[in-house]
């Protein structure tokens, strides 16, 4: 186990080009199961989700090649059974996602619960239903098994805009027959990245960026190339870190479109951005002053499906709001976990309300002291560094392979914009 140990205070400046978007690439590895040809994936993040999956891949007979840091060749050619690892699939939340490949392919998935963060209860019955929908028979007992001899297209109205149900569905009834139209389908930018990779490995998918897809299911699915997008997420959580140290950031490779209410949450924070083209400009010195809403009301920023401001920031923002001057209430629609890690920026000196598991109100700025912490999920982790690299002192986050898990290379990242932070074990 290891730790990141970090002295507070330095200003974060440079320039930044982010790894390749997580949440793209679980599923769209995931995807190579459905065929039997070669998938050429670049911009790969080597973050620990991605290894796992990979080596679940492995252990079901398909191959990786990885051709360089970050690209890499994957056949499943050679897979011919559902039953999945359970030590494998315990260590990520995305082993949900193989059901609805699998199911296409072989028949039948025998899969243990999923692993991954801990930030409350995660139903999984969108995706059994979905796959219910189009002809699978589904038990739930200690291990979910679900069989079909033939998946056939059906008309989905799912329960809600699930990511990762909309992505299993997409999976299954790209090879079912007939057509499948999923209403209520989620429309974040890597669900409509699978969408575009099944479509050039032959799939027959109209529809895509908008809340109803129709699937015309194809006889098989061949190879194809495909380019992972940037990750939105990181940039917004660089983004943040850069404003809070009082530094000046560039970051390339942006989709702006992907960030638009990602810069407007921020605005309300009181941190301003600039767009040219595909790259992002955060100014020095930023204002960090909480804009009211009219008639001085506090503001509210919660979450919602997309293009609402997503769930996997709000840790983040939260975290951004501790040195901001003003008050914010912060509302988490998904998650009755996800707010629990605000004992540590409270023990850290942030003045923070936790109302109920769902909400909680900011009041800055406070000025951070450094503290002995432990990282919860992805998400917190990194909103746990940010708090670290604007404290006085010196901090110590545990726990930080759930960092990993999302976050590729980032001590590497943050040292190069003038960090100090380092990477040590983690003594008993």
């Amino acid at each position: 186990m290891e730790k990141f140990v970090i002295e507070g205070g330095y200003p974060l400046s440079g320039e930044l080009t982010p790894s390749g978007n997580k949440n793209e690439a679980l599923p769209v590895l995931a995807a190579s199961f459905l065929s039997d040809e070669v998938i050429h994936y670049k911009n790969v993040p080597r973050i620990r989700d991605v290894e796992v999956l990979c080596q679940i891949i492995v252990s079901m007979g398909g191959t990786v090649d990885w051709l360089g840091h970050n690209e890499v060749k994957i056949c499943c050619k050679g897979v011919n059974s559902g039953h999945l690892d359970p030590a494998l699939c315990q260590r990520i939340r995305a082993s949900i996602l193989l059901a609805g490949p699998l199911l296409a392919r072989v028949g039948e998935v025998r899969l243990p619960p999923p692993g991954g963060d801990v930030i409350g209860r995660r139903r999984l019955d969108t995706h059994f239903h979905a796959l219910e929908a189009l002809g699978a028979r589904v038990s739930v007992r200690d291990v979910y098994e679900l069989s079909a001899h033939k998946l056939t297209g059906a008309d989905i109205f799912l329960d809600e805009a699930s990511v990762t149900a909309t992505e299993n569905a997409i999976m299954a009834a790209a090879t079912a027959t007939g057509t499948t139209i999923i209403r209520n389908a989620a429309c974040e930018p890597h669900v409509c990245a699978l969408a575009r990779l099944l479509n050039k490995m032959g799939a027959q998918i109209s529809g895509i960026g908008s809340n109803q897809l129709v699937i015309e299911g194809v006889d098989r699915l061949g190879g194809a190339e495909h380019e992972i997008e940037s990750d939105y997420l990181e940039i917004g959580s660089f983004v943040g870190l850069a404003a809070v140290t009082g530094g000046a950031l560039t970051v390339n490779r942006i989709k702006p479109e992907s960030l638009r209410m990602i810069r407007m949450v921020f605005e309300r924070l009181g941190i301003y951005t600039q767009i040219s083209g595909d790259q992002l400009f955060v100014p020095a010195h930023q204002p960090l002053k909480i804009r009211p809403d009219y008639h001085n009301h506090v503001p509210k920023v919660d979450n919602a499906i997309w293009p609402a401001f997503p769930t996997d920031l709000m840790s983040i923002a939260i975290t951004i709001a501790t040195q901001c001057q003003g008050t914010v209430l912060f509302f988490e629609k998904m998650f009755e976990g996800r707010m629990f890690f605000v004992d540590h920026l409270q023990a850290m000196g942030a003045q923070i309300i936790l109302c109920d598991p769902h909400r909680v109100v900011v009041v800055g700025k406070q000025q951070l002291r450094g503290a002995k912490v432990q990282s919860p999920d992805v998400r917190a982790g990194m909103a746990l560094l940010i708090a670290g690299l604007c404290a006085n002192g010196t901090t110590e986050i545990y726990n930080i392979h759930q960092i990993d898990r999302g976050y590729e290379r980032v001590d590497e990242k943050l040292r190069a914009l003038g960090a100090q932070i380092q990477r040590l074990p983690a003594m008993k």
